[in-house]
C-alpha cells in the first residue's frame, strides 16, 4: 500500500484515513474487475444457461451500457447525499446483484442481473475517486493516494483474466459472479464501521430528474450505438441512429443543465482549464490503451493457443510494471510536474504500443512478442494516468468533487468503449476478417490495431501541453489551475473530509 500521511488541516483521524484509502480502492477494484472478469467464463455460461450469439453479447453490454450511464448521475448523488451513502448503495447493488446472477438459472436473469450490476458500479467508480479528492488536500498526499487507486485499478484490469480462468476452469463460471459478495460485505463492514459522514455541512439534497434522465438515456445511447458499429458497421442504420440519437439527447442535456438552479453537472466545472482539458486527454487516451488488455487476450488465446488461466499468468509483468509506475509517478511529478510526467508517460506507452504492433507474429514467444513491449506499455500507462487524472480532479471545491469524478470516469469508460469498437475494425479488415483466418492473418490483425493505438495515444500525448502550467513553490512543481481565483497550494487548508 502507498502511503500516504495525512495532509494539514484534514478532519480525517489516522484509522479513517486508512479505512477510505482501503475502501477507494478495492471498490475501484471490484468495479475494474467485473469488466474483465466476466468474459472468460462466457463459454462456460453459454454452455450451461444455453445462451444464444445476442444474449452472450447482452451479458457483457447490459453491464457496460448501465455502467457508462449512470456514472455522472452516480458522481452526483454522492455530492447530494454523501459519499458514505451512495458507496454503500452502489456496493449493495453491486453485490446483491452479484449474487443473483451467480445463481441465475436462466439467460434473462444472468442479464438483468448484469444490468443492475453496472448501475451499483457506476455509484461506486466515482466515489471511490471523489473520496480520495475531498480528503486529502491538493498536494503529494493526495497524489500518492490517486497513484494508489489507479494502480489497483489497472490491477483489477490485468488480474481479470487471471482470476476468471482460474475460478471457472477449477470451480464454476458462478464464481466469477459470487466471488464479489464475500468481498462486498466485507468492504461494507469496513465502510460501515469507520467511515462517517461530518454532521450539519450539507443542506437538504434536490436532485436534478430531468438531468439525470436525459444524461442517462443520452451516454448509454451513445455507447450502445458505438458498440453497435463493431458488429454491424459504422454506416449501418441501427448504429447511426443510436449514435445521432445519443448525442442529439446529451444536447437536449447541456441545454437543461445551463437552465437548471441546481443543475446535475454545473457547466461551470468546464470553464476549470484542468478539467476540461484533462477530460479531453483522458478520452483520448483511453481510446488507445484499452488495446493493450483486449487485443493482447486475443493474440494469446486464438494465435499463441494459451488456455485462460496461462494467459492471466502472462498478465503478471504488465501488472507489476503498472504498480511499479503508479509508485515512482508521485515522486516524479514532484520533480517534475504533472503536465511533464504525462507528457512522458504517453510517449513511452505509445512507444510500447507500436513496439507491440511489431512483435505480434504467428510464431511469436512470450518473451518477445508479450514480455518486451508490455514493460513500456504498462509503465507509461501508469506514468501518464496518474497525473492526467490528479490534474483533471484539481480546481474544483470539495461539493463538486463527486460531479468531477463522475465526469473523468465517463471519460475513461467512453473513450474505452469507443476504441474497442474502432480498433475492432480496424482488427478485423483484411484477411484477419475472413472467417477461419489463420494465426499470421490474425496475428497482422492484432499489429494494426496496435499500431493505431499507438498513433491515437500520440495524439493524446500532444495534447497534454493544453493542461494548466506547471508553477513553483517551495515544494517543487506545482500545476496551476486555470479557475478565475487563486489556486490551491501546499500550505491552504484541505477540503473538508466527506467521509
Amino acid at each position: 500500500m502507498t502511503d500516504i500521511r495525512q495532509p494539514p488541516g484534514s478532519v480525517t483521524g489516522g484509522g479513517r484515513t486508512w479505512a477510505i484509502v482501503l475502501a477507494s480502492c478495492i471498490g475501484q477494484f471490484l468495479v475494474v474487475l467485473d469488466v474483465s472478469v466476466v468474459n472468460i467464463g462466457l463459454p462456460s455460461m453459454r454452455d450451461d444457461l444455453g445462451l444464444g450469439g445476442s444474449a452472450m453479447q447482452w451479458v457483457v453490454n447490459a453491464y457496460a451500457l448501465t455502467f457508462a450511464g449512470f456514472l455522472l448521475l452516480g458522481g452526483r448523488a454522492s455530492d447530494l447525499f454523501g459519499r458514505r451513502n451512495v458507496y454503500l448503495l452502489g456496493l449493495g447493488l453491486f453485490t446483491a446483484a452479484s449474487l443473483v446472477g451467480g445463481l441465475a438459472q436462466n439467460g434473462g436473469t444472468l442479464i438483468a442481473a448484469r444490468a443492475v450490476q453496472g448501475v451499483g458500479a457506476a455509484a461506486l467508480a466515482p466515489v471511490t475517486l471523489s473520496l480520495l479528492t475531498s480528503t486529502f488536500a491538493e498536494g503529494p498526499a493526495r497524489t500518492r493516494a490517486i497513484a494508489a487507486w489507479t494502480a489497483v485499478g489497472a490491477a483489477g484490469g490485468a488480474a481479470g483474466g487471471l482470476i476468471g480462468g482460474a475460478l471457472t476452469d477449477y470451480t464454476s463460471w458462478r464464481w466469477v459472479l459470487l466471488i464479489n459478495v464475500p468481498i462486498g460485505l466485507a468492504v461494507g463492514a469496513v465502510v460501515l464501521g469507520w467511515l462517517r459522514e461530518p454532521a450539519g455541512t450539507r443542506a437538504r439534497p434536490r436532485l436534478d430528474l430531468p438531468g439525470a434522465v436525459l444524461v442517462t438515456a443520452g451516454v448509454a445511447g451513445l455507447a450502445y450505438g458505438v458498440s453497435r458499429s463493431e458488429t454491424d458497421g459504422w454506416t449501418s442504420r441501427s448504429a447511426l441512429l443510436l449514435i445521432l440519437g445519443g448525442l442529439v439527447t446529451l444536447a437536449a442535456f447541456v441545454a437543461v443543465e445551463a437552465r437548471s438552479a441546481q443543475p446535475l453537472m454545473p457547466l461551470r466545472l468546464f470553464r476549470i482549464r484542468s478539467v476540461a482539458v484533462g477530460n479531453v486527454v483522458m478520452l483520448v487516451s483511453m481510446s488507445g490503451s484499452f488495446a493493450m488488455w483486449y487485443f493482447l487476450t486475443l493474440y494469446m488465446q486464438n494465435v499463441l493457443d494459451y488456455s485462460a488461466v496461462r494467459t492471466g499468468l502472462s498478465f503478471l509483468p504488465h501488472t507489476a510494471a503498472i504498480i511499479l509506475g503508479s509508485q515512482l509517478a508521485p515522486r516524479l511529478m514532484a520533480r517534475f510536474g504533472s503536465r511533464t510526467m504525462a507528457m512522458a508517460g504517453g510517449l513511452l506507452m505509445a512507444g510500447g504500443f507500436l513496439w507491440q504492433s511489431a512483435a505480434l507474429t504467428a510464431d511469436g514467444t512470450f518473451v518477445t512478442a508479450v514480455l518486451g513491449p508490455a514493460l513500456p506499455m504498462a509503465a507509461g500507462a501508469a506514468l501518464m494516468l496518474t497525473p492526467l487524472t490528479d490534474t483533471a480532479t484539481s480546481g474544483a471545491s470539495a461539493q463538486d468533487a463527486g460531479g468531477v469524478a463522475g465526469l473523468i470516469n465517463t471519460s475513461r469508460q467512453m473513450g474505452a468503449v469507443l476504441g474497442l469498437s474502432v480498433l475492432s475494425a480496424v482488427a478485423a479488415s483484411g484477411a484477419a476478417g475472413e472467417p477461419g483466418a489463420g494465426a499470421a492473418a490474425l496475428a497482422d490483425g492484432y499489429g494494426r490495431a496496435f499500431l493505431t493505438a499507438g498513433l491515437v495515444v500520440t495524439a493524446a500525448t500532444v495534447l497534454v501541453p493544453l493542461l494548466p502550467r506547471p508553477r513553483r513553490t517551495a515544494d517543487g512543481p506545482r500545476d496551476e489551475t486555470d479557475t478565475g481565483r487563486h489556486p490551491h497550494t501546499h500550505e491552504a487548508p484541505a477540503p473538508s473530509a466527506t467521509a
